[in-house]
């Protein structure tokens, strides 16, 4: 059975692994809303969701989805998370959507904001993690069908990225559509107060939390990066007050199935990562974690 043949599967990331501790924090889904954002300032990128995509009609299922497929490949045995990836290709090619230039700034615009966000909301994440987690993704970005040698493997790298493609970055109507919906999804009436009291905020702090850069080319100022960043650790503090295993009933359920799989002791933890910290941060560990030649794409950390 399928079930006995996943069990004791650590998955393409494993409970060793930054991805493991960081993708089971709250503060994600903040951070999924700053990457949905930042896609959004490249035309072309944003024009293939406009013309593809039903996210106007079923934002909230797209939503959900997008967050079922991270659950899937962060936490899912490895079997699962090679179909989710299968799947998304099999979409890209069906859609159009499968020029790696353009799937390149997805993915590097997804895994800056989930760094940018967890690590200014309080997250316990050191330099020498930080560049991990860049190399850890370069399996995600194999299963969107990227050549994981062309993807940015640490911080300055993906800075170094940041800065080239900056030039072909706008806030066109489609980006100005994107933003005007984030900020007011389509809800029934009866859910209008919730959207104003719940939704807002985090699309607002998300927003916020980009770089100023894309404050300019959207036109809507923000407040000063420091602000931001105390508002961001207030928000995670209060979101990390809820008892994980409450958060983690959420459906699908892909942590608290990962630990049914592994066993208890994969719970994923900040402290892990505190008790990590100097030995990733010691002289050249951080370029060895996943074999330092780039070649171990399934079982990073």
């Amino acid at each position: 059975m399928k079930g006995e043949a996943d069990h004791g599967d650590p998955g393409l990331f494993g409970p060793e692994s930054v991805t493991w501790q960081m993708h089971g924090d709250p503060m994600m889904w903040i951070a999924g809303v700053r990457a949905l954002y930042l896609q959004a300032l490249h035309p072309r990128a944003v024009r293939g969701v406009m013309t593809n995509s039903d996210f106007r009609q079923d934002a909230w299922g797209r939503l959900l989805r997008t967050a079922d497929y991270v659950g899937t490949i962060s936490y899912g045995a490895t079997a699962a998370a090679e179909r989710a990836g299968s799947r998304v290709r099999r979409i890209h090619r069906l859609l159009g959507v499968d020029d790696p230039h353009l799937l390149l700034w997805v993915h590097c615009a997804e895994v800056d904001s989930y760094l940018d966000v967890l690590r200014r909301s309080g997250f316990p994440l050191s330099g020498a993690q930080a560049d991990r987690y860049i190399a850890e993704h370069r399996t995600s970005a194999r299963l969107v069908g990227l050549d994981p040698a062309a993807v940015p493997s640490d911080r300055a790298a993906l800075a170094d990225y940041f800065a080239a493609i900056r030039p072909e970055l706008e806030a066109g109507a489609d980006a100005c559509a994107v933003d005007g919906f984030l900020r007011r999804p389509p809800v029934p009436a009866v859910l209008v107060p919730a959207r104003e009291l719940v939704w807002r905020p985090v699309a607002g702090l998300a927003y916020d939390s980009l770089p100023p850069y894309a404050h300019g080319l959207y036109g809507r100022p923000a407040p000063p990066p420091a602000r931001v960043t105390l508002r961001l650790a207030a928000a995670g503090a209060a979101l990390r007050c809820v008892p994980p295993r409450v958060r983690w009933q959420l459906p699908p359920g892909h942590i608290l199935k990962a630990m049914a799989r592994l066993g208890p002791g994969s719970r994923p933890a900040p402290c892990k990562l505190r008790r990590r910290a100097a030995i990733l941060d010691g002289p050249g560990r951080a370029q060895r974690s996943d074999g330092g030649d780039g070649t171990r794409w399934r079982t990073p950390g």
